[in-house]
């Protein structure tokens, strides 16, 4: 890495290109975030904003998407979250209704379809889809290359994704294959899979050796070829992978008012971005951050992306889950 964590802090905390951060010193409060992110991701936070926001106190609370959003639609009589960071656009599409809109000084530096149109939602990093291969577990099998590949039957009982009902990740794969090869290839894949009911399964299974092959997002397989890893490597499929904007909200009527704004604002930061890109190896949704100065990822422009409709796989949420489980069965 061309620059550290703490040298892009230190010398973006000074710059004028912040300008919503100026006078962020003197905003105080409790913020309470609802987070799909990982430890990694949430220490990035945390350290910027002991930078940026040092008079704001954030806690967090940690789990599938899914499970956190129906958990604020639980909690709506009697708001306790005041941030969910984040989703997809598909799985935040079904959920509007818990949603203030706000739009972010910093959103100035993000692509206008990365904004939900209302200014529910804002990306503040965007995903890709691989799947994380352990060279090691291959039995005798020719790496894939292609979707087309892992929906050989060969590939039965060797791969594993997350439960799409909590987490958006696998939502975004299965409604990706879908668009792809039609329902046939959804049932292909569904009869090669194991279906877990934990995100991060997915990965540790990899990694360890009980899994060839995990379905799951760019940035949570390359922790572990980052970590030295030899073994992991990361499969964009050559058909076409797909891509997935992860977005954050501010919760209607949350409790801790203008420091969760100022917490949003910080999340769409180029200082929390870059911090994030190190540490977690998220994509900035940012247009003025250089991804190859900070980690060995290819540029986006170098992968086959096939476009997906994030606004549909929203609307045909349930119905959608209903045909997976259908052909997959109960998650494990």
């Amino acid at each position: 890495m061309n620059v550290t964590r703490r040298t892009a802090l230190a010398t973006l905390a000074g710059a004028v290109a912040a300008p919503a951060f100026a006078q962020q010193s003197q905003i105080a409060g409790n913020v309470v975030i609802y987070t799909s992110n990982n430890q990694q991701s949430v220490q990035a936070v945390t350290d910027t904003a002991a930078t940026m926001l040092p008079k704001v106190k954030i806690s967090t609370i940690t789990g599938g998407s899914g499970q956190l959003l129906r958990r604020i639609e639980a909690e709506a009589g009697k708001t306790q979250a005041d941030v969910f960071w984040s989703s997809s656009p598909n799985t935040l599409g079904a959920f509007k209704s818990l949603y203030e809109p706000y739009k972010s000084p910093n959103a100035n530096a993000i692509p206008a379809d990365l904004i939900e149109p209302g200014n529910l939602w804002t990306a503040s990093n965007i995903h890709v889809v691989v799947a994380m291969l352990n060279t090691t577990q291959l039995g005798g099998n020719a790496k894939p290359k292609t979707w087309t590949d892992l929906l050989d039957p060969k590939w039965k009982g060797k791969i594993i994704i997350a439960d799409p009902a909590n987490s958006s990740t696998a939502y975004t794969i299965i409604w990706g294959v879908k668009t792809l090869f039609g329902s046939d290839g959804l049932k292909k894949l569904a009869a090669n899979v194991t279906v877990t009911s934990a995100a991060a399964t997915v990965l540790r299974a990899v990694a360890q050796g009980e899994y060839a092959i995990g379905l799951t997002f760019e940035s949570n397989a390359y922790a572990y070829v980052a970590g030295g890893q030899k073994e992991i490597e990361l499969l964009y499929p050559e058909d076409g992978t797909f891509t997935s904007p992860e977005s954050l909200v501010l919760i209607k009527n949350a409790p801790a008012g203008e420091a969760a704004r100022k917490v949003y604002d910080l999340l769409l930061s180029k200082e929390a971005q870059i911090t994030l890109l190190e540490a977690a190896f998220r994509r900035p949704s940012r247009t003025d951050i250089d991804v190859p100065k900070f980690v060995k990822l290819p540029n986006l422009n170098t992968i086959k992306v096939a476009p997906i409709d994030e606004a549909e796989a929203a609307k045909q949420r349930t119905a959608f889950l209903a045909e997976w489980t259908a052909a997959a069965g109960a998650p494990k």
